[in-house]
């Protein structure tokens, strides 16, 4: 048997694909992918809880999220448990290596995170933030749904009305003659459908345009600022986004207070959280009136961002020393108020929709039918 002598060790060269010349790193290009990509609120929310029950059973941070990491199969996540045990052995805290994971972890969850561990009810701030990042996803998922279907319906009465413009009328019209002598409504409807069919081009160039314009616009600061302000004014719609960026900010602002931070830095952090410029700047104005010794509901009040309840419950809560509590009662009342109004949105959508369809049709009806009407009548005649 052959003896065999170490003279010198290597790192295993990484697998990398040879094509015209170029190398290309697989190990390279999979972890790319991966830093593209974001953890869901979902996988946030386990990752919470999970780590909750370990740290309240007596588990160490690192043995915790050891553990977790184990049995992790999801490669981005297995990453994120790498990142979390390499800052922790470093001698850093579990809300800072948090901070530094780029924009998975917001300052908001790092903050309350922070709190625990200061305090020694980590386990507690972990519960508390897998519960909000439920709320908070759900309110903002059912907005999401809310504007998708009105959106929706537009976009396919659209399409179908570009399709009988362009497809249907044309073929119809061919069988009438003197087109001079067809009436009126018919006539508007040849011209519309030549408008359609000529220029089509035109007003799917106008409608990417318009898309491509406001969003440029919306990146500038007052555009962006401006926009979010109609947003707030849009007809039915104003109403549910103004009570899910309350909910937002009654929700968030009670678990930094109840966590012991500062009501001057939990402002500043759930300015960043609303997601509307306009309650972001109006928060940071009343951020500036807490420093000047002004009560939140003083500053708040005649104010049209926060209605006269809110404003009042404040007071009652900054009176009796219950803030986050009243607060955190106000979250619950504005999911309740979102959940009503969007089902009352979807009940006075549908019979709008219906109508606005039955008129698009009727007209293309009318327009065909008259003239055949008008014919038979004069063959009758005759």
């Amino acid at each position: 048997m052959s003896d065999f002598i170490i003279l010198d060790t290597k790192p295993a060269e990484q697998k990398t694909i040879k094509n015209k010349g170029m190398n290309f790193n697989l190990a390279s290009i999979d972890e790319w992918i991966v830093s593209r990509q974001n953890i869901k609120l979902e996988q946030k929310v386990i990752f919470f809880r999970l780590l909750a029950t370990m740290v309240g059973a007596g588990l160490s941070i690192m043995k915790a999220i050891t553990i977790l990491g184990k049995q992790e199969k999801n490669v981005l996540l297995q990453k994120a448990y790498e990142n979390i045990i390499k800052g922790i052995r470093s001698g850093t805290s579990l809300s800072q290596t948090l901070r530094e994971y780029g924009e998975n972890f917001s300052d908001a969850e790092c903050s309350i995170i922070e709190s625990g561990e200061k305090t020694g009810k980590l386990n507690l701030a972990l519960i508390q933030l897998a519960d909000q990042t439920e709320k908070v996803s759900g309110v903002s998922k059912k907005l999401k749904w809310a504007l998708m279907y009105p959106v929706a319906i537009m976009m396919v009465m659209f399409w179908s009305i570009m399709v009988l413009m362009t497809m249907v009328v044309p073929k119809i019209v061919e069988i009438f003659g003197d087109k001079d002598k067809l009436p009126p409504i018919t006539k508007v409807l040849i011209a519309t459908s030549d408008f359609f069919v000529g220029y089509w081009w035109l007003i799917i160039i106008l409608l990417v345009g318009s898309v491509i314009a406001i969003s440029f616009w919306r990146n500038t600061e007052s555009g962006h600022y401006r926009f979010d302000k109609i947003l707030l004014r849009l007809p039915i719609m104003g109403k549910v986004i103004q009570k899910v960026i309350l909910s937002k900010f009654a929700r968030v602002l009670s678990n930094l207070l109840s966590s012991g931070i500062s009501i001057v830095e939990s402002l500043r952090i759930v300015s960043d959280v609303v997601g509307n410029e306009a309650y972001r700047q109006r928060i940071l104005l009343l951020r500036e009136d807490i420093k000047k010794g002004i009560k939140i509901g003083e500053s708040l009040e005649d104010d049209s961002l926060f209605p006269e309840m809110l404003v009042q419950m404040i007071k009652v809560g900054e009176e009796t020393a219950k803030l986050d509590t009243i607060i955190l009662k106000i979250a619950d009342f504005y999911d309740e108020e979102v959940d009503t109004t969007i089902n009352s949105i979807n009940k006075l959508l549908e019979p709008i929709i219906i109508v606005s369809m039955a008129i698009v049709v009727g007209f293309i009806a009318v327009g065909i039918m008259q003239p055949i009407m008008n014919l038979a009548d004069v063959v009758s005649e005759g």
